[in-house]
């Protein structure tokens, strides 16, 4: 092999890494800003409503016990 053909393959090689370190760190950043809150539309948005909904309703759910413990 020439020095051309080593040099378009590492060129060639590292063209790829590129693409692949370029693709891995896009869905590092949508993975990661799903993950923080932004005001609704993301995950940890979601799970934050749906816990405070559940503990809502377990509050209600002890007062209904009470009152029938009471009777």
């Amino acid at each position: 092999m020439t020095a051309n053909e080593w040099a378009a393959i590492c060129v060639a090689v590292g063209t790829l890494i590129g693409f692949l370190v370029t693709g891995v760190r896009f869905l590092v950043k949508s993975y990661l800003s799903e993950l923080k809150p932004n005001g609704g539309s993301s995950v940890k948005d979601k799970v934050n409503e749906i816990t405070f909904k559940v503990e809502r309703l377990e509050a209600r759910i002890d007062e209904i016990y009470r009152l029938l413990v009471k009777k």
